[in-house]
């Protein structure tokens, strides 16, 4: 029943993707509705991405991030990369906006089902400053929210290595952000806070409620010429653990190994990122910590460089990304048989891979653009959180994804 319900709902989004790519025409449906609108104030935009992808591998399933519950094997598949957006706004005065966003993709429900991502009212007492409230994107790490938007990218899809720990792609809260004049370039700040109202699959049929997590963080960049830097940290204390018990099979888990629980802990995302851009070329440079605050998950490391060099409207792009993560270590030694379950549990968050990729993104007009690409996965069997579904033993840690994509706004 749900592999023809998952069917259905990727018959549906492949025809509202037609739809969209007619209305990418300007003299298309939605560009007279802007120009229609534009007198008073209210604008809609879009975006989307048509992409097919396979593996050459079925000893596991490759995802975008976590957010999906499963991911591509070695047939082609429409679901991983597939998605579009509407974003309409209004604009009241020259300082007060309303934003509302809604994305139909692959995420922890197993099908493509709207979800709100933006809705907030922005206020903008000078050209220096803005005040956000409302349903917001997620900016853990640089580019982190413009992740969902494939024509915003470079690469087919953002470095899962990198990006898949990633969750949470929305909060309900408040940000606030500030430039200054600084040197020979621009200072930047942001602060922000809100509360999660997601959830994660976590497989065998459980998933991770994560509604009423606080998350709150902030970061700094400073632009100059060609240049980007960002320094950045976001802490997560979560409301809920995930069901753990269940998973071991034992209803006084972690009462016995309280180091595994999960709710009131801090997780913590550390982030560095660089970007240079001075066309054609451009590099991307970025490095995170994760801290988790408990036992549950492994702590872990990750980071990226991209070069591409952009000639006529071809822009071929080189990358490496590394994930590693570290064993958690227990305080005392949990009683028997509670500690081989924590052991196994633990590790079964592990990460140690890294990877190759290769591609180019042909741009054939403005607001529409085409990519392919070949990612080489190599990592240790026991590299297993960056996957769905995988089968132990059989697992090697190697695969080889390729992927196309179509991206287009409007």
């Amino acid at each position: 029943m749900n592999g023809k319900n998952n069917m259905k709902s990727g018959r549906t989004l492949l025809m509202t993707l037609a739809l969209a790519m007619a209305a990418v025409s300007p003299a298309g449906a939605a560009e007279q509705m802007k120009q229609e609108a534009a007198g008073n104030g209210f604008s809609l935009h879009g975006f989307g991405t048509l992409g097919l992808a396979r593996t050459d591998d079925d000893d596991a399933q490759f995802v975008r991030d976590l957010s999906q519950p499963y991911g591509l094997t070695s047939r082609w598949s429409a679901k991983v990369d597939s998605m579009i957006g509407l974003q309409a706004g209004y604009q009241f005065n020259d300082k007060l906006e309303a934003v509302l966003q809604a994305v139909s993709r692959y995420h922890s429900e197993g099908n493509f089902a709207p979800e709100v991502s933006w809705a907030f009212l922005r206020y903008d007492p000078d050209p220096t400053a803005s005040l956000r409230i409302g349903r917001l994107g997620t900016e853990f790490y640089m580019l982190a929210d413009s992740r969902l938007v494939g024509y915003a990218n470079l690469t087919v899809r953002p470095p899962p290595d990198y990006f898949g720990p990633l969750v949470l792609s929305y909060v309900d809260g408040i940000d606030g952000a500030k430039s200054i004049p600084l040197g020979n370039g621009l200072l930047r700040g942001k602060l922000f806070a809100g509360i999660s109202p997601e959830k994660m699959y976590l497989g065998s049929g459980l998933y991770w409620d994560m509604s009423g997590s606080l998350v709150a963080g902030g970061h700094l960049d400073y632009l100059t010429g060609p240049w980007q830097i960002r320094i950045g940290q976001t802490r997560v204390r979560f409301d809920k653990g995930p069901p753990i018990n269940e998973f071991a099979g034992l209803p006084d888990f972690t009462d016995q190994v309280p180091e595994m629980e999960v709710a009131g802990k801090w997780t913590t995302y550390d982030s560095l990122g660089l970007v240079y851009d001075n066309s054609p070329f451009q590099l991307q440079l970025m490095l995170s910590r994760i801290d988790q605050g408990s036992a549950a998950f492994e702590d872990s490391r990750a980071g990226y460089v991209i070069a591409s060099y952009r000639t006529g409207n071809v822009t071929p792009f080189i990358g490496y990304s590394r994930t590693k993560s570290e064993a958690a270590r227990f305080t005392s030694t949990p009683p028997f048989p509670y500690g081989a379950y924590a052991t196994a549990l633990s590790e079964s968050t592990h990460a140690d891979q890294h990877t190759w990729f290769l591609g180019a993104r042909w741009d054939l007009r403005k607001d529409l653009d085409l990519k392919a690409q070949v990612d080489w996965i190599n990592g240790s069997p026991n590299s297993v959180f960056p996957y769905r579904e995988e089968k132990i033993p059989g697992w090697d840690g190697d695969m080889t994804v390729f992927s196309l994509a179509l991206d287009f706004v409007f």
